[in-house]
């Protein structure tokens, strides 16, 4: 059975500060040459697609400006309609400029979808009076299952209070939802500044959409975000997820995951049981390895069928709670350690393996994951990830916010080519259609 094309790849939603295009009543042709190369290369070797929304920039502010000085009094609803007819001229340059790669029609009113999208680029403007164009990112986000919104204007990092007033200004590079409401205004005014609108926000916290607000000027950054590497930038989520996250109420299915409860029921139990007995007896029959490593292998359920199998299995795991719940006959070969950091040697496994483990990897650590499964691994590494194409688990899981990285099957195809001690095995032997699970396995050169 073939590997994914990579054909199927993610969809990104960029939020582009008008500042970016008129950042002082001039068009930055730089910047706009730039980006026009960067989203080429993006489409042409990554095969993303990508939902662009422009501000409207000084443009809009001194139009607004201009208005009130001639008239004086005026309401924030006229404010607000000559700052989106200001994006809407912002949008039209960037549908101009791509022109052969866009769709043909400037998304402008945003409750009508776009019909039989088959471009790699579509552009949106402004919308409605109340909000900014950050707003209309997040429905975007929400109507064509974009896998993040990279918020980009001028700045490098969000800080928890103005950097150009206060020396002692502090940079955020990660927080949530709940706490950045607390840095911007409480209510949208026309021309408010600030790094997401509030608007946005709000409906950002109740989606669970997660941001990642960068500086746009800095491409070789920005290609850093979208390749799973570390990068420069503040990324918003509804929650910290630490190792603490995963207690006894995640692993008791209490905070999220399953609509059943799984692990609190004799039914429950015993599909897990048999989930792990499956992936034991496919790994035993299709691979058959001297020895394993089970990343985030939980309380080791699937480490025990292994051994019984005739496999020498090891785990790791960062929960504590799972850590202490693993049953006797497995707890001895179950260590502390997150994937980050993987606590053996260079080749030390046959085979290393992970199921549903990275899609709880946030953005910037994703790459330097995967490069550790396989510095570990003396043959092949298997990675079974939940992405997009995975509609299963939206009938039988309720929103699981650890799924910070919920990405297409092409993301993860693409990362792994990228890395050049592996090659992507393109025949699997047995696997289940996308609809249930995306597998990948991984060769070491």
């Amino acid at each position: 059975m073939g590997v994914f094309s990579s054909q199927k790849t993610e969809t990104v939603v960029l939020s582009v500060g008008g500042s970016l295009v008129v950042p002082n009543g001039g068009i930055d042709i730089d910047f706009l040459k730039k980006m026009n190369v960067f989203i080429r290369s993006q489409i042409k070797d990554k095969q993303r697609r990508f939902l662009i929304v422009i501000g409207g920039g000084r443009t809009a502010r001194h139009y607004r400006d201009a208005a009130k000085d001639v008239i004086g009094t005026i309401t924030d609803e006229d404010l607000d309609w000559i700052g989106i007819h200001a994006t809407r001229l912002n949008a039209h340059i960037f549908r101009t400029i791509f022109q052969d790669i866009a769709h043909p029609r400037i998304i402008e009113n945003y409750d009508r979808k776009l019909r039989n999208w088959n471009e790699p680029i579509a552009i949106g403007s402004g919308w409605k009076p109340g909000w900014s164009t950050d707003y209309c990112s997040v429905v975007l986000a929400r109507d064509y299952n974009a896998s993040v919104i990279i918020n980009l204007s001028n700045i490098d990092y969000v800080f928890d209070k103005d950097p150009s007033v206060f020396k002692d200004a502090k940079k955020i590079t990660k927080t949530t939802w709940s706490y950045f409401e607390k840095l911007v205004p409480k209510e949208w005014k026309p021309g408010t500044n600030a790094p997401f609108d509030p608007v946005a926000s709000q409906l950002a916290k109740r989606l669970g959409t997660m941001v990642i607000v960068a500086n746009g000027k800095n491409f070789s950054n920005l290609n850093k975000i979208l390749s799973g590497e570390n990068f420069k930038g503040t990324v918003i989520t509804n929650y910290r997820i630490d190792a603490s996250f995963y207690d006894k109420e995640y692993y008791e299915g209490k905070k999220i995951e399953y609509k059943m409860p799984l692990t609190r029921s004799f039914l429950g139990n015993v599909f897990i049981e048999i989930v792990n007995f499956y992936r034991a007896f496919w790994i035993k029959l299709f691979i058959n390895p001297k020895n394993v490593l089970d990343i985030g292998s939980g309380t080791g359920k699937l480490i025990k069928y292994l051994r019984r199998l005739g496999i020498e299995a090891y785990g790791i795991e960062i929960s504590t709670y799972a850590l202490e719940s693993a049953e006797k006959e497995t707890r001895p070969f179950i260590r502390k350690g997150d994937i980050g950091k993987i606590p053996y040697d260079n080749d030390s496994f046959d085979l290393v393996v992970s199921f549903d483990v990275l899609e709880h990897i946030e953005r910037s650590k994703i790459k330097k994951a995967a490069e550790e499964a396989i510095r570990v691994s003396r043959k092949l590494v298997l990675h079974k990830i939940y992405t997009v194409e995975n509609t299963w688990i939206k009938i039988a899981h309720r929103q699981d916010f650890s799924h910070v990285s919920v990405l297409s099957q092409g993301f993860w195809y693409n990362l792994f080519k990228s890395i050049d001690n592996v090659s992507i095995v393109k025949k699997f032997v047995f696997k289940l259609p996308s609809f249930f699970e995306s597998l990948f396995l991984l060769r070491k050169k």
